[in-house]
């Protein structure tokens, strides 16, 4: 039976003409479907389904979406985070224990990010909260590293984490009751429901890695689902020791408060990528 599928130029340019036909009349395409961003069941023979194709370095993975959640799109990631998606879509990841916050070793930055010298590697925290903006509760990350980050090729003792940030389009937040501007290029990828990266602009166009994880984050189900509404991610920074690990989201609006009348928080807007 035939699928009411969104294909994109750019998916269609991936898989071909041939394969993009094939899905359109239903062959290789499911009826139902988890979807890819809000994790909620999708009928392709009932509502418009959206193609997302997730490319590695060597491998692809086609997966599907309501098209009211996202638009049909190529999202590019790292192999490790395809592989990590494929155990996901097949279950072998099912029954894990989701939560708010996590805090990973952040991948090694391209050349333009805050890159910590070889002498003092530093970890980059993130931190997933709903923070109260305008009215209204939104998605934020909250990036912190446990040490000072060095310009790349640096050995000075100075912490540059946040001038770095600020050459970038981050600016300063005077006021956490109004919305950071946006900072063109950057966005967040949110995939198979759990943050896999904070993408910036790439030198061939293309984005990159700002900060990756080493395994896909789980965020919590009210997060996902703000991020998804709003198709937008508020992300704050800060340099080590300013935020901590707050427990509660209070508590973490209450030390970015602390933050930015100290002068030392940077923010942004930034569109999700992919799911």
């Amino acid at each position: 039976m035939p699928r009411m599928l969104d294909v994109s130029d750019d998916v269609r340019a991936e898989i071909g003409e041939d394969e993009a036909g094939r899905l359109l009349a239903g062959d290789g395409a499911p009826g139902s479907y988890d979807c890819t961003s809000c994790r909620t069941p999708g009928d392709s023979e009932q509502e418009r389904t959206s193609t997302v194709l997730f490319v590695g370095e060597e491998t692809a993975v086609l997966a599907f979406a309501h098209a009211t959640c996202i638009p049909s799109q190529v999202v590019p990631v790292s192999e490790e985070q395809l592989q990590g998606a494929v155990r996901s879509i097949t279950g072998a990841d099912a029954g894990a224990p989701a939560a708010p916050a996590a805090r990973t070793p952040a991948a090694e930055p391209a050349p333009a990010a805050p890159a910590p010298a070889t002498e003092r590697q530093a970890t980059l925290g993130i931190t997933c909260g709903l923070v109260l903006v305008e009215g209204d509760l939104r998605p934020a990350l909250v990036v912190e590293p446990d040490g000072p980050i060095a310009r790349p090729g640096s050995t000075s003792p100075h912490d540059d984490f946040l001038p770095l940030l600020r050459e970038q389009g981050f600016s300063d937040v005077r006021d956490m009751n109004q919305l950071p501007a946006p900072n063109p290029g950057w966005s967040a990828l949110l995939a198979m429901g759990q943050l896999h990266a904070v993408l910036q602009p790439g030198t061939t166009g293309n984005p990159s890695a700002w900060w990756q994880a080493h395994q896909p984050l789980a965020v919590s189900d009210g997060w996902r689902q703000a991020a998804t509404k709003a198709k937008t991610v508020l992300m704050y920074a800060a340099p080590a020791g300013t935020i901590g690990r707050q427990p509660r989201e209070d508590l973490m609006r209450q030390a970015l408060e602390q933050a930015a009348a100290q002068g030392v928080l940077v923010a942004a807007v930034m569109p999700l990528a992919g799911t």
